[in-house]
C-alpha cells in the first residue's frame, strides 16, 4: 500500500467516524424534537420567518435578525398554508407592545386553519440541519490544526453535548450564531494568514452572515480586531499594519453592504417607510433617546439608507433588553435584573460534569507545561480564546439572565480548545504506562460525558448535571429555557386522556396554545395576573380545588423568596405548596389532584 492509499483510508475512517457521530446526533435530534411541545419563542420566531418570505415586510420580531427564521421557514413555503395578513396583530395599526408578535403567532399556527404540528416540524428540522453543519465545520477546523484524534475528540464533545441536543432542535438563534461565530473567525484566520482579494471577500462574508444570525455576533467585530492586532505582533509584521488595516475595513464594507444591506433591503421591501419609522421610534423610547438610537430614527426615512436603519433598530432593541434585564426565579428566589453568579452557576450546572473535570485536568497539565504549551499557539487558537473571553465578559456585565442558551455560541470553541489542548498534551506522556493512562482517563470521561446526556433523553432542555441533581431537580436551580420552556405540552395532554380529566385548571408557560387542544376541558388559571378577572378565576382554583397543572417556571416564580429589592409578590402561588402532586408531565409540568 502506497502512502497516498493509505492517507486516503485514514481520511475515510476519520470522516466516516464523524459522519456515524453527526448522524447519532441527528437522530437524537429529530427523535426528542419530534416530542417536544412549541418553546415560547418559537411562538414569535416561526411566523416571523414565514412573514418575511412570503410578504417581504420586517414588522414582526424586529429584535432578531431575519436569516435564521428564514431558513427555518423556507420549508413552510411548500405546506400551502393560511396567513393571517387581515389580523389586527398583522395590520398592526398602533405602534405595536412586544406581545402583539406571540398573538399573531397564535392565530397563525392555531387560527387559521393550519396544521400547528406539521408547521411546527418542518420549521425545526432546517434548525437540526444547522446544527450538524457547525459540528462539522468545528470537525474540518479542529483536524486541520491539531489532527483526526483531536478533531473526533472535539466532534465527540459537541454532538453529545445536551445543551446543544436541546436548542439545536429549535427555532430559535442560538445555535445558528454559534454557527455564525465559527465561520467568522475561521475565514478571518485565513484572511489573516493570506491576505488575498479572495480571502478578504470571503472574510467579509462570513461575518455578514454572522451577523445576520444574532446580533449578540456583534462581539465579533472586537474580537476580530485584537485577532488582527495579535497576528501583526506575533507575525512581526508593523509594516504591513496599513494593509491589514484596510483590508480588514473592506472586509467590513463587503459585511455590510454587500450582505446584510441586500437581505435586509428583500425584507423592507413592502414594510412602508412610514410604519418603519413610526415602529422605530416606538421601540427605541423606553427611557432616554441615545445618539446611536437618534441615528437609526433618523436613517428609518432614507430609501437607501433604511436597510441599515431596520438592522440598526433590532441590535439596538437586543442592547436595550440586555441593558433593562428579566424576571426570573434562580437559586430559592425570583429576581430582576443581573447576577454576577447566574452564567458562570448555569455553566457550572447545566453543563457535563464530566466535561469540567476534563477541563480542569488539562488546565492544570497545561500549567505544569506552560513554556511548552504557549510556544507556537496557532491563531486559529488565539481567535477562539479571544472569542470566548471577549463573550463571557459581556455576558457577565448583562442583565438578561434567562438562561444557559445565552453563552451556547462559545461551546465550539470551549471543545476545540479541550481537543487541541489534548493533543498538544499527549506528547508528553512518555511509556506504555503513562499512555494507557492517559487514554483510560479520556474513555473513562468521555464515556461519562456521553452517558450523562443520553440519559436526559428526549429532555434535553431540562438537563441539570449531578451536582444540581440531575435533569429531575435541575428546577431548583433555575428554570426558564433552562428548565421548562414549554415543551412538555403534548406530554400533559396524555395525562389529560390517562386521567380522564374533563376539566383542567391550567397555568401554561411555553407556546402552545391549551384552548386548541383542550377546548371546553381548559379554564384558565394566572394567579401572578393582578386583574380583577384573572384573581377570580385564581380564587375559584383555590375554593373549588379539581384538577390544576401548572408549569414550574410559574410556579417557582409564585413560590419563591423575593431577591433583595425585587418587590413584587412571589407567593401567588403558595397555596399550592399545601398539596402534592399527583403526576407530572415530563420534567415540567406538574399536575394536582384537590379534593
Amino acid at each position: 500500500m502506497n502512502e497516498n492509499e493509505s492517507g486516503s483510508m485514514k481520511f475515510n475512517k476519520t470522516s466516516i467516524t464523524a459522519g456515524v457521530l453527526l448522524g447519532i446526533m441527528g437522530i437524537l435530534a429529530l427523535l426528542s424534537m419530534k416530542q417536544d411541545a412549541l418553546t415560547f419563542d418559537e411562538l414569535a420566531h416561526i411566523p416571523a420567518g414565514y412573514s418575511y418570505l412570503t410578504q417581504q415586510d420586517y414588522r414582526v420580531n424586529p429584535e432578531h435578525p431575519p436569516l435564521a427564521k428564514d431558513i427555518s421557514a423556507f420549508p413552510l413555503l411548500f405546506l400551502n398554508l393560511n396567513f393571517p395578513t387581515e389580523s389586527p396583530w398583522w395590520q398592526q395599526e398602533d405602534p405595536p407592545a412586544w406581545w402583539v408578535q406571540f398573538n399573531l403567532g397564535t392565530e397563525f399556527l392555531y387560527e387559521s386553519g393550519n396544521d400547528p404540528r406539521q408547521i411546527i416540524f418542518w420549521s425545526r428540522v432546517p434548525m437540526i440541519l444547522l446544527l450538524l453543519l457547525c459540528g462539522w465545520m468545528l470537525f474540518c477546523w479542529t483536524r486541520k490544526i491539531a489532527g483526526d484524534k483531536a478533531a473526533l475528540a472535539a466532534l465527540f464533545l459537541f454532538s453529545f453535548s445536551p445543551t446543544l441536543l436541546a436548542h439545536g432542535r429549535l427555532v430559535t438563534t442560538d445555535v445558528p450564531a454559534a454557527l455564525g461565530a465559527v465561520l467568522a473567525i475561521i475565514a478571518w484566520v485565513s484572511f489573516l494568514k493570506n491576505p488575498t482579494s479572495k480571502n478578504v471577500l470571503l472574510a467579509g462574508f462570513a461575518l455578514g452572515i454572522a451577523l445576520l444570525l444574532k446580533f449578540s455576533m456583534i462581539l465579533l467585530i472586537p474580537s476580530l480586531g485584537i485577532l488582527t492586532i495579535l497576528h501583526i505582533l506575533l507575525s512581526n509584521q508593523w509594516r504591513e499594519t496599513a494593509k491589514y488595516v484596510s483590508f480588514s475595513v473592506a472586509a467590513g464594507f463587503v459585511a455590510l453592504f454587500l450582505v446584510i444591506w441586500p437581505v435586509y433591503q428583500f425584507h423592507i421591501w413592502n414594510y412602508p417607510q412610514e410604519r418603519q419609522t413610526r415602529d422605530t421610534i416606538a421601540d427605541l423610547s423606553p427611557g432616554e433617546i441615545t445618539a446611536s438610537e437618534q441615528a437609526a430614527i433618523w436613517m428609518s426615512d432614507k430609501p437607501l439608507l433604511r436597510p441599515i436603519a431596520q438592522y440598526a433598530r433590532g441590535a439596538l432593541m437586543a442592547s436595550q433588553r440586555s441593558s433593562f434585564g428579566n424576571t426570573t426565579y434562580f437559586m430559592g428566589e425570583v429576581f430582576s435584573g443581573g447576577k454576577l453568579s447566574y452564567f458562570p452557576t448555569m455553566y457550572l450546572t447545566k453543563i457535563p460534569l464530566a466535561l469540567h473535570v476534563l477541563t480542569l485536568l488539562l488546565l492544570l497539565l497545561a500549567l505544569l507545561r506552560f513554556r511548552s504549551m504557549i510556544r507556537n499557539i496557532p491563531l486559529d487558537i488565539w481567535g477562539a480564546v479571544i472569542f470566548i473571553s471577549i463573550y463571557w465578559a459581556v455576558t457577565l456585565s448583562g442583565n438578561l439572565n434567562i438562561g444557559v442558551r445565552h453563552i451556547l455560541p462559545v461551546l465550539p470553541f470551549t471543545y476545540l480548545l479541550i481537543a487541541w489542548a489534548g493533543n498538544r498534551l499527549f506528547p508528553f506522556f512518555e511509556g506504555m504506562r503513562a499512555r494507557i493512562l492517559f487514554f483510560g482517563g479520556a474513555t473513562l470521561l468521555f464515556s461519562w460525558y456521553a452517558f450523562s446526556s443520553l440519559s436526559a433523553f428526549p429532555h434535553f432542555i431540562s438537563f441539570y448535571n449531578e451536582s444540581a441533581g440531575g435533569t429531575r431537580s435541575g428546577h431548583e436551580v433555575a428554570v426558564d429555557s433552562n428548565y421548562d420552556w414549554g415543551q412538555d405540552f403534548y406530554r400533559l395532554l396524555e395525562k389529560v386522556e390517562e386521567h380522564n380529566i374533563e376539566k383542567l385548571r391550567l397555568h401554561y408557560f411555553g407556546g402552545e396554545s391549551p384552548s386548541y387542544w383542550l377546548g371546553e376541558k381548559y379554564l384558565e388559571m394566572n394567579c401572578s395576573d393582578q386583574r380583577e378577572e384573572k384573581q377570580r378565576t385564581c380564587k375559584e382554583a383555590q375554593e373549588e380545588g379539581g384538577w390544576i397543572a401548572i408549569s414550574l417556571n410559574e410556579l417557582k416564580g409564585g413560590s419563591s423568596k423575593q431577591a433583595p429589592g425585587y418587590d413584587q409578590d412571589t407567593t401567588y402561588y403558595g397555596w399550592l405548596s399545601a398539596h402534592e402532586p399527583v403526576d407530572q408531565a415530563g420534567t415540567s409540568i406538574l399536575l394536582y389532584e384537590i379534593k
